[in-house]
């Protein structure tokens, strides 16, 4: 990676305060984020959908356990915006071999349930690491870290959940005084409302798609700032970021 051409300030930081500099990092190129991962998340959620009459969960199962494989876009702008250079659907399309194939089982399988794989996702996509080399790579990424990674991964899960509940629940704040009641009566009997047990399927699945459109990229983001850090520690990025532009 060209330290000298980061747009980011790299200094030593606690790995609660990169979280903070991976957000402001969506904040500052929202426009190229969603513009690249709002078509794909909606081309996945539309062929998810499909399935509800196979099962009502089936949708949010697949675009759960796709959302490895969605990462991998989000980095890829990250890893681009870093350096601040803007992203369009065109960027992505053009690199769509490397970002979306390669260890595609290892993305899709046993890496999907890796407390930490936001963290170190960017050694295998970003540093293409294999085999013997990754995992030595993965093992001094993690060491003294894997509590924080782990804290990251905890804690979207759970915003995740209540963003969902949230969602959902302006159905029943923005119904009408008289038909409260009948949506709150829709949730637990579905089977009596007009709109059914397919309807309240459907609004779930939507529900859950809202939430990873607006979220993921915030924890794809936190966890490329904390490896970023990580590596500021390990290689003294900071110093040379510093020496470079002393003497460009």
């Amino acid at each position: 990676m060209r330290v000298d051409g980061l747009a980011i300030a790299l200094r030593p930081r606690t790995q609660g305060e990169a979280c903070d500099l991976g957000a402001a990092l969506v904040r500052g190129h929202a426009r190229s984020i969603w513009r690249c991962f709002a078509p794909l998340l909606l081309a996945v959620g539309a062929l998810a959908l499909c399935t509800v009459d196979l099962s009502g969960w089936a949708p949010i199962l697949i675009v759960f356990w796709l959302k490895p494989w969605l990462d991998r876009s989000l980095l890829f702008v990250m890893s681009r915006a870093v350096f601040g250079e803007s992203t369009t659907w065109r960027d992505l399309w053009r690199a769509r071999g490397h970002v979306w194939g390669g260890q595609l089982l290892r993305t899709l399988l046993w890496r999907r349930f890796s407390p930490w794989r936001a963290y170190t996702q960017a050694i295998e996509q970003l540093e293409a690491q294999g085999g013997g080399a990754r995992r030595a790579r993965a093992k001094l990424m993690l060491n003294d870290n894997r509590g924080a990674a782990t804290a990251l991964q905890t804690a979207f899960a759970h915003a995740e959940g209540v963003l969902i509940y949230g969602v959902v629940a302006l159905l029943w704040w923005f119904a009408p005084e008289n038909r409260a009641s009948d949506i709150w009566d829709w949730f637990f009997n579905p089977g009596a409302h007009p709109a059914g047990q397919l309807g309240l399927d459907l609004v779930m699945a939507s529900a859950y798609l809202i939430v990873v459109l607006f979220l993921e990229p915030f924890y794809v983001a936190a966890g490329f700032a904390m490896y970023l850090n990580r590596r500021v520690a390990l290689e003294a990025w900071d110093i040379e970021q510093e020496f470079r532009r002393a003497f460009a």
